[in-house]
């Protein structure tokens, strides 16, 4: 029997570098564009991106102007969700509870209400 190994391109370390360094660029620019007020923490939840698979849903929620951690965890506590949950492994009923409880603060008319969700989110939620 003759084994045969097949070399890779690169080693493996680097493909996970890459890969890391990829996946951590993507994740700084969605964040900016959540900051900034271009996408809805709705839209991002809903649509799930590729970046966003093993990202915390409290590291999204916390990119948004003016959210911290204790806003972060009263939103989360009316759904019941745990803080560390990744996007990746929420369920569609947990996404749309999540995009929902979001569109209610913004129809709250607090000052989070300018960044959370646009009426089309919330239209997907309730959907």
């Amino acid at each position: 029997m003759s084994a045969t190994a097949r070399i890779a391109c690169a080693p493996q370390y680097r493909r996970a570098l890459a890969r890391a360094n990829e996946v951590r660029l993507a994740r700084a620019e969605l964040k900016r564009e959540v900051a900034r007020g271009d996408r809805g923490a709705a839209e991002v939840i809903l649509t799930a991106p590729w970046e966003t698979e093993s990202m915390t849903v409290s590291d999204l929620l916390m990119s948004q102007r003016r959210w911290g951690l204790t806003r972060c965890r009263k939103v989360l506590a009316q759904i019941p969700m745990s803080e560390n949950k990744t996007i990746g492994s929420m369920t569609e009923r947990q996404r749309r509870a999540l995009a929902a409880a979001l569109a209610r603060c913004q129809s709250s008319g607090g000052p989070e209400s300018r960044m959370v969700a646009s009426p089309a989110t919330a239209a997907l939620a309730a959907a």
